[in-house]
């Protein structure tokens, strides 16, 4: 798979003035994952996750504390998932994950994404069929085996393993990623990881070329200014 889930996934931020977005969506997705799993970081291996993700991208702490004591009250906003497939300028596949209080002024707000950039939005399953949900944990190490076999022993299912200038990247099916993290964790005391994460990965690449590279990077940018939008993934090879 190499590294190319770096590039299939847009970031959330592409400048300073962008912070305060990824502030908000870093403290939305905390406050569904403490709500739905528990506040506890140790007991909740996602929430974990996400703190650990939200401190990489420089959130500040009081951001998080703030999202996790929303969520510790029992008060706040009802959210929900809500997942938008379609293609993109250049006709590739896109698929836009977001975290709702109102799916119909989320909807009509994508709609409007995806028809000011000559995109199509689809249906659900329309595109996602060809994109592999992935649980991504990458860390420092040299040893492949080992890792392999010990994620073997706690009976963990895996997609691949990669080792590339001492990086290895663990692929596993999404519904494996706490299975997997626990196994590793304890396995390997102190182990930090470089990218722990869940994604789509494209099965396969759609150039995107001409005009259409400006298009889908302004398609991007009006995705990534919408609140709702969490995550982007894409299929493009610009």
């Amino acid at each position: 798979m190499g590294r190319a889930y770096q590039n299939r996934k847009d970031s959330m931020a592409k400048t300073a003035a962008a912070k305060t977005r990824v502030y908000s969506k870093y403290g939305r997705e905390i406050y569904v994952a403490a709500k739905s799993g528990g506040t506890d970081p140790d007991a909740n291996l996602a929430l974990r996750g996400l703190i650990d993700r939200a401190k990489k991208d420089q959130v500040p702490t009081h951001v998080i504390e703030k999202a996790i004591d929303k969520a510790r009250g029992g008060a706040g906003e009802d959210f929900s998932t809500a997942r938008y497939e379609g293609f993109g300028p250049g006709n590739c596949m896109v698929i836009v994950d977001c975290l709702t209080d109102n799916p119909n002024r989320t909807f009509g707000d994508v709609r409007v994404c995806f028809t000011k950039t000559k995109s199509k939005i689809g249906t659900p399953g329309s595109v996602s069929h060809m994109f592999d949900h992935c649980a991504i944990l990458a860390f420092n190490g040299d040893d492949e085996d080992l890792v392999l076999e010990t994620l073997m022993e706690a009976d963990v299912d895996v997609t691949d393993i990669e080792n590339e200038d001492g990086l290895i990247t663990v692929f596993a099916p999404n519904t494996e990623y706490a299975k997997a993290k626990q196994a590793l964790t304890s396995a390997f005391e102190g182990l930090e990881f470089e990218v722990d994460d869940i994604q789509f990965l494209p099965q396969t690449t759609t150039p995107v070329q001409g005009e259409d590279v400006e298009m889908f990077e302004k398609f991007l940018d009006m995705l990534n200014d919408l609140d709702d939008v969490q995550n982007v993934y894409h299929n493009a090879e610009l």
